[in-house]
């Protein structure tokens, strides 16, 4: 499945993760859905001319888990 995710998205149709802006007033569920929302495919995106792949291990945090991390 991962594979399908980054060949599905070529580098122009991603999301620059430097455009994407947050309510910080949000509650948090709110937050993480307005993230989603603008990244579109948070598991394949760009920060400026990079393309950032994101992947976990078995047993490691979940994705929810990080995103709550990174907009606490």
């Amino acid at each position: 499945m991962a594979e399908i995710i980054q060949n599905a998205d070529t580098p122009e149709a991603l999301v620059d993760i430097r455009t994407v802006t947050v309510d910080k007033d949000l509650p948090k569920e709110a937050r993480i859905t307005a993230f989603v929302r603008q990244i579109k495919n948070p598991y394949r995106f760009r920060c400026g001319d990079f393309i950032v792949n994101a992947s976990f291990t078995s047993g490691g945090p979940t994705l929810a888990e990080c995103l709550q991390g990174i907009l606490r």
